[in-house]
């Protein structure tokens, strides 16, 4: 086996992009590309958020996922995101905490767009969903693909103008 010689620059020209854009210090895609759309998840199956997640990200998002109110609140307090999918039921006890994490939602980010993705649906939970400021109510299950038009249009819609009672 013959040794190659190769000074370190060199070795740096074969190394990715990102690696590179962290060796000049600096942030290539802030540059030259807009920011990744921002989406939360928010359900009690850790397998829907997993599964979101993982398509979303693939699909050039930036997500972030909650299993409980609590958390999801944190996020929503230091992030700002362009939509949030989330389930109408979101612990064991009480099948309205859907409804309060939107009105959450809308006191800590009102330009935020909202999916309902719930298997617990009813014609009154989506009216009152849609009262509550919900964008969008789908039911479960659906492919991802579906639920991907739904945020892409929300995204590229603008939000609605009329004040959303509380």
């Amino acid at each position: 086996m013959c040794p190659v010689k190769q000074s370190r620059f060199g070795t740096l020209k074969k190394v990715s992009g990102k690696l590179r854009q962290m060796w000049h210090g600096r942030d290539v895609r802030s540059m030259s590309e807009p920011p990744l759309p921002r989406l939360l998840v928010v359900d009690d199956e850790e397998s829907i958020c997993f599964s979101m997640s993982e398509y979303f990200s693939l699909h050039g998002y930036k997500v972030d996922t909650a299993c409980e109110i609590e958390e999801a609140e944190k996020l929503l307090g230091v992030t700002n995101y362009k939509v949030v999918i989330q389930d109408l039921r979101l612990t064991m006890t009480n099948n309205h905490d859907g409804l309060e994490m939107i009105r959450l939602i809308h006191e800590h980010s009102p330009q935020t767009r909202i999916i309902v993705l719930t298997a617990y649906g009813s014609a009154e939970i989506e009216d009152e969903a849609r009262r509550c400021g919900a964008d969008a109510f789908l039911r479960k299950p659906k492919p991802l693909s579906q639920v991907a038009q739904v945020v892409q249009g929300l995204i590229e819609s603008p939000p609605k103008q009329a004040a959303r009672p509380a």
